[in-house]
């Protein structure tokens, strides 16, 4: 009872911590070291090592006292609460994210194509042919292809559902106790993740080399390569927190009533599903 008192009356807060600190002299130095790389001073290499190493010992050492804070059941009913609208938040802001980037994909293709392929602009640009990939028109100055949704990119659609199927199944061995089911589906979603990057990668050879597509390539190649390397940044991100969680899951860290940060990952997992299929379908099909 005194428990159950306690976890309706009391908030978790930690002590104060000197990782704040250290990330700010590790970000102080990216700076630095980018602002000295750009312009070709020597200090540049250097600077971003040593900043990308203070800023990866940082991550450790703050996310380590905040598992160790869990596992001594510092964190309750509303820490869980609070920690659950935060996630929640995080993602819509990631939502909002690509709606920019989406929304910009549609001015592009709905309104300023097709505007600027009006009779008033006949005048401005004679040659330009209102469709879409883009072939002629201000800042395309070499021929390219489009992307085809048949290939790697429909691959890759298969690999993130299917990933989506495997995380899920991890959780249901979750919540029924089942670590085998637990960390086997987290391996197979790891793998998966992985896989899709690499099939990303070998796209982007393709694109560039035998397609000709890059950022130059007008609004098509700006919006293609926009949308899906920002997807595949949080591909990277997603699949480096779901091998945190396959390490954590394996060292027994959570339980059937206790696991909110295998659902937060698995959350963050989702979203990055169903972009990638909305990506699929605006950026490659139509």
């Amino acid at each position: 009872m005194e428990s159950t008192r306690q976890e309706q009356t009391h908030y978790y807060v930690p002590a104060p911590s000197r990782w704040p600190m250290v990330g700010a002299v590790a970000l102080f130095c990216l700076g630095l070291g980018a602002a000295f790389a750009v312009n070709g001073q020597s200090p540049g290499s250097l600077l971003l090592g040593v900043g990308a190493l203070i800023l990866i010992g940082m991550l450790f050492g703050w996310f380590g006292d905040v598992i160790r804070e869990s596992l001594a059941g510092e964190y309750h009913g509303k820490e869980d609460s609070s920690f659950r609208w935060g996630m929640g938040w995080f993602i819509f802001s990631e939502i909002m994210f690509f709606a920019a980037f989406f929304g910009a994909l549609f001015y592009v293709r709905v309104i300023a194509v097709p505007t600027l392929g009006d009779m008033d602009y006949k005048l401005l640009y004679p040659d330009f042919t209102a469709s879409w990939p883009l072939s002629t028109g201000p800042g395309i100055t070499s021929t390219y292809q489009a992307m085809e949704a048949w290939g790697l990119p429909m691959v890759n659609t298969l690999i993130l559902l299917t990933s989506g199927v495997t995380v899920t199944i991890a959780h249901w061995g979750l919540l029924r106790g089942r670590q085998s089911q637990l960390v086997g589906g987290l391996v197979a979603t790891v793998l998966l993740g992985t896989i899709f990057l690499g099939l990303q990668l070998t796209e982007y050879h393709h694109a560039l080399h035998s397609l000709n597509l890059t950022l130059a390539s007008g609004a098509y190649g700006m919006t293609f390569y926009l949308l899906t390397g920002f997807h595949g940044m949080h591909v990277l991100l997603g699949t480096i927190m779901l091998a945190v969680i396959t390490v954590r899951a394996a060292r027994g860290h959570f339980g059937p009533t206790r696991h909110f940060a295998f659902e937060a990952v698995a959350w963050y997992w989702h979203f990055v599903d169903v972009v990638w299929l909305l990506l699929f379908f605006f950026v490659y099909w139509l």
